[in-house]
């Protein structure tokens, strides 16, 4: 079995992938002070609670934007699973696809991982939204290179940001509001939040589209995007797991060819 890990800057992900499907999928704040031990507890306590206690993990896949977990990470694959991971963005691992960006840039192994996942389910000439802590946007050429992208601030993030900021407003969840008009505070922080982004989605990914010259499909990823997926025709796919699947086609990858 293969544990994918996807460690983002305010949560992790591990998904075990049967080679067919994802049979398991747990979330937990990213903490870099988390140590293999727990880690282990932690994950084995969850597997069990689902029937998963007896399935053997034997390959791990790591993505991570928080270098600081990797190492725990890897304590982890070694001690409890009995092998090395599989570390996206680093010179071992090879891409499908080599991206395209400025020399000397890494682009970020999420955004690798969204790439390979978007061509390997759809093909090339792609847009991928990806909800996280910022909003991403990975342009996937015609042959499944990464060719770059965009970087806004996220969601929750800009939530988090105006509450901070402005002593007399509320920190708010996001919803889409029944009407663009608020009556009360709340409901215009919700507006101008679910409506402001979704012009910026609107807006980039019509900028991209005009700038790539070619007609291209919008995917969006992430915690939100089921959420703004209600507001507009935003994208053309909502997938959840498509960072997992593509670090799935990456580790495959690299099986055939090492």
């Amino acid at each position: 079995m293969l544990l994918c890990i996807d460690t983002g800057n305010t949560n992790t992900v591990f998904s075990i992938w049967d080679g067919a499907a994802f049979i398991g999928t747990w979330r937990a704040s990213t903490e870099h002070q988390r140590t293999a031990d727990q880690y282990f507890v932690w994950l084995s306590t969850l597997m069990a609670t689902v029937g998963l206690q007896d399935v053997a993990i034997d390959e791990v896949v790591i993505s991570s934007t928080v270098p600081r977990v990797v190492f725990n990470l890897r304590v982890l694959c070694d001690r409890y699973f009995g092998c090395r991971p599989l570390v996206v963005g680093k010179p071992e691992c090879l891409l499908p696809v080599p991206s395209r960006v400025d020399e000397g840039v890494r682009p970020g192994p999420d955004r690798l991982a969204n790439a390979a996942g978007a061509f390997a389910r759809h093909g090339g000439n792609t847009v991928v939204v990806d909800f996280g802590t910022a909003t991403n946007f990975d342009v996937v050429a015609d042959d499944g290179a990464y060719i770059g992208g965009v970087i806004a601030p996220g969601v929750n993030l800009s939530l988090e940001a105006l509450a901070m900021g402005a002593a007399a407003l509320p920190h708010v969840d996001i919803t889409q509001p029944e009407k663009v008009i608020g009556t009360n505070t709340v409901e215009c922080i919700q507006s101008g939040v679910f409506w402001g982004y979704t012009g910026l989605i609107e807006g980039i990914t019509a900028r991209i589209k005009a700038e790539f010259g070619a007609p291209m499909k919008v995917i969006g990823t992430g915690g939100l995007a089921p959420l703004f997926a209600k507001g507009d025709m935003l994208f053309d796919s909502v997938e959840d797991d498509l960072t997992m699947y593509g670090l799935t086609v990456i580790h495959r990858f690299n099986k055939e060819n090492q």
